[in-house]
């Protein structure tokens, strides 16, 4: 169901048993979604799912701190934070309390998400990566689409189609560690000419030809006649043949996309049918035979699926842009409390000047830095909302920048609300050093070197 934020929230795909019924409607559903939502049901559980299935049957998913694990995974998703790729975080997940951490990035058609996580923890700690497509209609559940439960590793993922997706993050109970992520986008195929790149290419999908009788179903690629052309991924030769259309042709069947690869006007030709090709394989090279007599040499480049035709190859062989920026916040403070130090500082969906601002922040606001991400910081706010700050409008909150006294006997807690749990009781006429606020609540130190939250309605200066 959508949250009132606009966000999709997330909701755990229900899985029957799989019937002659359901085996029909697989053969009958018509379009993707669709077809997702029939693949639900025969999908194995996600390492995540069989976790907290053990958790439930040993009874500890109706404890406290079962409810607040499956709480937290469940709140980073819907509070997913957008971020753009190619980007990278190192984060700081706490052991003592569970929490998790999601990233919502958007994936085109004929891209590939690339994603290497490392882990910095305790042996044997188990990590639950998941990523989920979000569907277009926001009352279908999220469908996972990658799931594990080990790092260190590096995961890819190929749409067909694009789409938003939500990488998750989450250790198991009462484990906790610095992680590095790393997100990539990257072309789905190789270019199909060599020492070439998108800027040769001339003429686009979809073009009118012959009048505007038929549309050009790929892309065309220049280049000087003899220059290699090369498999752009591996698959087997389906056809070599001469043709009206496209003079010297080379068909490849791309069993991994479902796809077929169709390279046109060729000079002449190396491969031969039933060859099991791999990615850079030659395959012939640049000529104008066919119906391209009359113009330079270039490759009539084509991509064909199965019950969808022609399909623009150009976001296929597209290199995306973009560098990864460098990690500059200071990582030491990863996992402490910070305080901001000026008025007005804008609390933001992404590490990045030009996304929404969530919130404004005051000066003093004490939050906890949970990861890096290059001059940002990714922080919780005691409330428990997240975004990025300035990692430069921060300063540790370790030293007081004022001390009050308490007016009467108060109650230090461990959250700046009534509801949080006690921490120790403050006798009247204590000295409190104040080491950050937060609404109408300070963060102060108490005698025995403890934290915690007080009123500031019971401290006076």
């Amino acid at each position: 169901m959508a949250s009132s934020s606009g966000q999709t929230r997330y909701r755990y795909p229900r899985r029957r048993a799989v019937g002659a019924a359901a085996l029909l409607a697989v053969i009958g559903v018509a379009g993707c979604e669709q077809a997702e939502r029939v693949q639900d049901h025969f999908r194995d559980r996600t390492p995540y799912e069989a976790y907290a299935d053990g958790l439930a049957k040993a009874g500890l998913l109706q404890t406290a701190l079962g409810q607040e694990w499956i709480q937290a995974s469940l709140r980073a998703v819907d509070q997913a934070l957008e971020v753009s790729l190619p980007f990278q975080e190192e984060g700081f997940i706490a052991a003592d309390k569970p929490t998790a951490t999601a990233y919502r990035v958007h994936v085109s058609r004929g891209q590939r998400l690339t994603t290497k996580i490392t882990l910095a923890s305790d042996e044997g700690t188990r990590v639950f990566i998941d990523l989920f497509r979000v569907p277009e209609n926001p009352e279908d559940p999220l469908r996972p689409v990658l799931s594990v439960d080990s790092v260190p590793g590096d995961f890819q993922y190929e749409p067909w189609r694009g789409g938003e997706f939500i990488l998750r993050v989450q250790p198991e109970l009462l484990r906790g560690g610095r992680y590095r992520v790393v997100m990539r986008l990257e072309a789905q195929l190789a270019f199909p000419v060599e020492g070439h790149d998108e800027r040769a290419i001339q003429s686009g999908f979809g073009a009118a030809r012959d009048a505007g009788r038929r549309r050009h179903e790929g892309v065309d690629i220049f280049a000087r006649r003899g220059t290699p052309v090369r498999a752009v991924s591996a698959g087997v030769v389906s056809r070599v043949q001469v043709t009206r259309l496209g003079g010297k042709v080379v068909w490849v069947r791309d069993r991994t996309r479902n796809a077929s690869i169709y390279y046109a006007h060729l000079d002449s030709q190396v491969a031969r049918p039933g060859q099991q090709v791999q990615i850079g394989d030659l395959l012939g090279f640049v000529g104008n035979t066919g119906n391209a007599r009359t113009t330079p040499p270039h490759l009539h480049f084509g991509v064909y699926r199965r019950g969808e035709g022609a399909v623009d190859p150009a976001p296929f062989i597209r290199r995306p842009r973009g560098e990864l920026t460098a990690l500059t916040a200071d990582l030491a403070r990863l996992g402490s409390w910070v305080r901001l130090t000026d008025e007005g500082i804008h609390l933001r969906s992404s590490p990045t000047l030009r996304s929404p601002v969530i919130r404004q922040l005051e000066t003093h606001n004490a939050v906890r830095v949970l990861g890096a991400s290059g001059s940002w910081y990714r922080v919780a706010l005691p409330d428990g909302s997240s975004g990025y700050v300035a990692a430069r409008l921060t300063e540790l909150a370790d030293e007081p920048f004022e001390t009050r006294v308490a007016s009467t006997p108060e109650l230090l807690r461990a959250g700046p609300d009534d509801a949080s749990p006690l921490v120790a009781e403050v006798e009247e006429g204590t000295e409190m050093p104040v080491l950050g606020t937060f609404d109408r609540y300070l963060l102060v130190r108490a005698r025995d070197g403890s934290s915690g939250w007080l009123g500031v309605d019971g401290l006076r200066p």
